[in-house]
């Protein structure tokens, strides 16, 4: 298993941020349905949205990226960023809660 992290500079408590979630809102639900996908969340701080996806593989997170559904999404969310995004992938080394 893999995490997705992206920092997006959208500010939460501006129009853009606003945007964003409703942006976030309709997609969640299609992003977690892609094959391999096992769930994706919404972050906020003070100046940044951050998504946090769980993949089964990397080659699963490059087809969503490669996805008609990443093409719409994507861009929408790239017009209300007022810094360039920040994204890491790790390898999920435990699962488990503490």
């Amino acid at each position: 298993m893999i995490q997705r992290i992206v920092k997006l500079a959208i500010d939460p408590h501006t129009d853009a941020g606003d945007e964003f979630r409703a942006i976030f809102e309709r997609s969640k639900e299609k992003i977690a349905q892609q094959p391999g996908c096992a769930g994706v969340r919404l972050l906020q701080s003070e100046r940044h949205f951050f998504t946090y996806s769980l993949w089964r593989s990397e080659a699963d997170l490059n087809a969503y990226r490669e996805s008609a559904l990443f093409g719409s999404v994507w861009p929408e969310t790239k017009a209300l960023f007022y810094n360039k995004p920040e994204a890491w992938t790790c390898q999920l080394i435990d699962g488990s809660a503490e």
